[in-house]
């Protein structure tokens, strides 16, 4: 393991780095949902097959898996200086979105070009964390939970620009290529911290500590039974609530009110992501992911039950549960930061990160089949017995943790 030569002391300090890697973070994880956001306007323009429009979303997920997979075997964020790459790969994910305003919605090319998106995400995402890792030990929980806080302001960021460019979904896709791109820029003006650490070679039995290390193993656990459930909400909340609202309303309003409820329920997670980090770095990062896992299972049960009920509960139920959704998913990344020797943690936290985005690939695809064959409320339903099994790994993780008399 070879120490980052670079001198902390001459160049922007913790906090002007992890600012200007959040702003970095925000505006290239803008084009994540971006089909699913101006999907209903490309529908309307364009005759798209149902499963065609399922790949649209899902095909950004494959694409982070395999991307996740090569960079974590090959052990680009701990080898490389992750500014770099992560620059280099926004830029890319950019222009590949850039390039669904010239081709056909849901042809085999566009469906081509957000597989790269994702794969170019995963550039983007791991790599930031391991930049912002190696600023604290201490406050590590803060610093991860501020990341992901930044990820997810620029997850729900598709369907506030859809919202602004209304049936112009070429402004929505063209508006959020540029940030992502001017986002890869921004990352090259952060500093690495003083924890962070490269690996001198490269070693493709890195990632077998996934399995060899029980506190890394436990706190993988824990993420797959949150991504159970994250990304499908996330994916979905806004036909869903379209879809409950539409039972009340005019159709046209449903869909505005929908939109706007799918952006707040997803923005609602960075806050909560935020002061949850502050909180595990006091509390426990343990403690902080089972109190979250517990509410955001319990509210995808509250929001089956309020479904199709009036409009203020549903989108209430809906917003505590993107708010409880994801406080959680830093501290599962900080936990195997910490269980893990520093020039390995880029490489285990973006295998992590692939097993997680393997698991939406699928949750993903199914979660419309399913809402049509047994109702979108029972979807929900099932949505939460993730955080339950995540629960039960947490739980065995602060047992194994706990210090001795």
């Amino acid at each position: 393991m070879q120490a980052d030569r670079n001198a902390p002391a001459r160049l922007p300090g913790k906090l002007s780095s992890l600012s200007i890697l959040m702003v970095a973070e925000i505006a290239a994880m803008s084009l994540w949902f971006m089909s699913a956001a101006i999907l209903p306007e490309m529908i309307a323009e364009f005759p798209i097959s149902e499963a065609r429009q399922a790949a649209l979303s899902s095909a950004v997920q494959a694409g982070f898996v395999v991307g996740a997979l090569l960079s974590a075997f090959l052990g680009l964020p701990d080898r490389f200086d992750p500014r770099r790459l992560f620059a280099i790969c926004a830029l890319i994910a950019a222009a590949a979105n850039l390039s669904l305003l010239v081709l056909t919605p849901g042809n085999a090319l566009s469906i081509f070009a957000r597989f790269l998106t994702g794969a170019m995400l995963a550039g983007v995402y791991p790599v930031g964390m391991k930049i912002a890792v190696g600023w604290g030990k201490k406050d590590r929980g803060f610093l991860v939970g501020a990341l992901v806080g930044a990820l997810t302001f620029g997850s729900a960021a598709p369907h506030l620009f859809a919202l602004l460019g209304g049936a112009e979904w070429r402004w929505s896709v063209g508006v959020a290529s540029i940030a992502a791109g001017l986002g890869g820029l921004t990352c090259l003006f952060t500093t690495l911290g003083p924890y962070h650490a490269r690996a001198g070679r490269f070693d493709p039995r890195t990632i077998t500590e996934a399995w060899t290390n029980r506190k890394v193993r436990l706190a993988y656990a824990g993420y797959l039974g949150h991504m159970w459930e994250l990304y499908a909400m996330w994916a979905w909340i806004g036909v869903a609530l379209t879809a409950s609202f539409a039972l009340s309303m005019p159709a046209g309003d449903a869909a505005t009110l929908g939109r706007l409820g799918a952006f707040l329920a997803i923005a609602a997670g960075g806050v909560a992501c935020i002061v949850g980090g502050v909180f595990a770095d006091r509390i426990g990062k343990e403690t902080i992911a089972i109190l979250a896992m517990v509410v955001s299972g319990t509210a995808a049960l509250a929001t089956a039950l309020a479904f199709g009920g009036p409009a203020w509960l549903t989108l209430t139920c809906a917003i505590i549960w993107g708010a409880a959704i994801l406080p959680d998913s830093a501290q599962f990344s900080a936990l195997v930061a910490d269980h893990s020797a520093p020039d390995k943690a880029g490489s285990l936290m973006t295998f992590q990160t692939a097993l997680g985005f393997a698991l939406t690939f699928a949750t993903v695809q199914l979660t419309p089949l399913a809402a049509e064959a047994i109702s979108w409320p029972m979807t929900f339903a099932l949505m939460a017995i993730g955080p339950a099994l995540g629960v039960v790994a947490m739980l065995r993780l602060k047992i194994l943790t706990a210090p001795t008399e």
